[in-house]
């Protein structure tokens, strides 16, 4: 598909721009979940002709519909973690091999070779689960790697530890990409000194420790890993692509993904240059949908940099009567 070659040679917000309605079209007319979706709103799609016309399926249809474009089958399936009882979401990929070019070439634009690092996976609450999509894409940046020392560490903080200690007096570039809990949990174990090590968070505390704000726990984790900042991913199941922070709480998309704001009062406006919620526009998901709206709170600035503020609650979304159908 052509669409899908387009994607990766993004150079322009032009571009950019006339991408995301080519495949607002596609997805309308393949994607029944967001066909009907657009109905109930009374979009017309020969009037789509921006960016700020395009409606953002919210984020709680994917654990309510399969969406997936017709006549396709999922290759795998991703779900989302989730308390005991709760509703997972579903993320049915067709083509894998998008995924992978994504989060490739997403990390190749933050990180450059990813063979001159050495990868360590401290994710505990992934790996206790199947079907997570940053497990997958984790696994694969370690086999790209190619370095022996790349892995995952679950239930063996000693070995962690060794691991950490040996990459330092060696001067290995090292990148130790943690679920926020864990990464807490590592430091009250030992205290380090680290200059050769990128130490990144992703996923929150997942129920096992107290939610603090990203200031407060980058401030625990810059003292106790010795480090002068802390790196971030932000990334999710419904998702293929991720933006990453490299220390000051503020992301950058891949090319082809974009954040907007709603106002949390009108989940189908866009506001712009206050803290709304999130709308992720991510070309890669083209065979499922490229226009979530999320739960997440956010500021995006000028250049296209974006800050996560928080969270809201299904109590707190207004506008989404929608999903009843």
């Amino acid at each position: 598909m052509k669409l899908t070659e387009n994607i990766f040679t993004i150079t322009s917000s032009e571009k950019f721009e006339t991408i995301a309605v080519e495949v607002f079209q596609y997805q309308y007319k393949n994607v029944k979940v967001y066909r009907e979706f657009c109905d109930l709103l009374n979009v017309i799609p020969s009037e789509i002709k921006r960016i700020e016309d395009i409606p953002f399926l919210p984020i709680q249809f994917f654990k309510s519909h399969q969406i997936l474009a017709k006549n396709l089958s999922s290759e795998i399936i991703f779900t989302s973690s989730g308390t005991t009882g709760s509703i997972t979401s579903k993320h049915y990929v067709s083509d894998l091999q998008l995924y992978k070019k994504s989060f490739t070439e997403a990390f190749k634009i933050q990180f450059e070779n990813i063979e001159d690092y050495t990868i360590l996976a401290l994710l505990p609450s992934y790996l206790e689960r199947e079907g997570s999509s940053l497990v997958y894409m984790v696994d694969e940046l370690i086999k790209q790697s190619k370095n022996p020392n790349s892995g995952f560490y679950l239930n063996n903080t000693s070995a962690l530890i060794e691991k950490l200690d040996f990459l330092e007096k060696t001067n290995q570039k090292t990148i130790l990409l943690g679920v926020s809990y864990a990464l807490l949990d590592l430091i009250e174990v030992k205290r380090f000194r680290l200059k050769n090590t990128i130490i990144m968070e992703t996923g929150g505390m997942k129920g096992r420790r107290k939610e603090m704000i990203k200031e407060e726990l980058h401030t625990i984790l810059k003292q106790g890993f010795g480090v002068s900042k802390i790196y971030s991913e932000y990334g999710m199941t419904e998702l293929l692509s991720q933006a990453y922070s490299k220390g000051n709480g503020i992301f950058t998309c891949p090319p082809w993904m974009k954040i907007l704001t709603r106002d949390t009062e009108d989940s189908l406006s866009i506001i712009k240059n206050k803290t709304g919620g999130i709308n992720v526009i991510d070309l890669a998901n083209i065979y499922s949908c490229s226009f979530i709206a999320t739960q997440d709170l956010g500021k995006v600035y000028t250049n296209g940099s974006f800050e996560v503020i928080g969270r809201f609650d299904d109590s707190d979304i207004r506008g989404c009567n929608l999903m009843v159908f």
